[in-house]
């Protein structure tokens, strides 16, 4: 498939909601204002009706998943079982000697070594694990620049074993599951048992984690000032407060 080729050969090209979010948006501002167009087969055919019984009820966007990690959606269960294990058991990297990560086919199917490129080190398995394990968290400086030639993260990657995990294939892709183990240099393994990818219907953020994601990554780009500024924009459109204020922080001169 079109998909798998994008996991063989890591590019800027990425699937998405975005585009399609934005044209459906569009579309409807344009009918309201008077632009026609002819009838669409994709609302009246009969076989497209059960999407549209439930207009205004049921709102798909809250079924979207918020990635928390800057690294494809098929590797996040993997990492956040390692963050957990790290965390329940005070580990740090200098105490992992061999990672074994167990998950559904496509997640075994990311890129297995040491990233060169930022691409690969989004399409990649054992080196966003080996990064939380390190790190304690993933940012874009550990997926970019010296971020790739990190040298405790290629000790911990290069002792990664991938393992295919039938019981987890068979639950995808309703759901995107792994488990981890870490072996100790003190010959313990501890694992993690089945772990979901967070950010989901499944497994959902708090606003609180949707914010803090907001300005770890923007508040770089934009400053602390413009981005909480454009953060409590964008929260009080909910209590009815104008879009102008969104447009404000995203289009004024810094």
């Amino acid at each position: 498939s079109q998909m798998m080729r994008e996991i063989a050969t890591p590019t800027m090209l990425h699937d998405g909601s975005g585009w399609g979010a934005l044209a459906g948006m569009t579309a409807a501002v344009m009918a309201e204002a008077g632009f026609t167009g002819a009838p669409a087969v994709t609302v009246e055919a009969v076989e497209a009706a059960a999407f549209w019984q439930d207009l205004g009820q049921d709102w798909q966007v809250l079924k979207q998943y918020i990635k928390p990690y800057p690294t494809c959606r098929w590797a996040h269960a993997a990492v956040d079982a390692a963050r957990e294990l790290c965390e329940a058991h005070g580990l740090t990297a200098d105490d992992v000697v061999e990672v074994r990560i167990r998950s559904f086919d496509y997640a075994l199917e990311l890129w297995p070594g040491m990233p060169d490129t930022t691409s690969k080190a989004q399409y990649a398995l054992p080196f966003p694990v080996a990064v939380m394990i390190v790190h304690g968290r993933i940012g874009l400086e550990h997926v970019s620049g010296a971020g790739l030639s990190d040298g405790e993260v290629a000790r911990l990657v290069a002792r990664t074993k991938l393992i295919r995990a039938p019981h987890l294939q068979a639950r995808y892709p309703e759901g995107r599951w792994a488990e981890v183990e870490l072996v100790l240099g003190d010959g313990r393994v501890v694992g993690s048992g089945e772990v979901h990818a967070r950010g989901g219907p499944e497994r959902p953020f708090s606003e609180s984690d949707i914010v803090g994601k907001y300005m770890e990554f923007a508040a770089p780009v934009l400053g602390l000032m413009r981005a909480a500024g454009l953060r409590d924009a964008v929260l009080g459109l909910a209590e009815g407060k104008p879009f102008s204020e969104v447009a404000r922080f995203l289009y004024d001169p810094v």
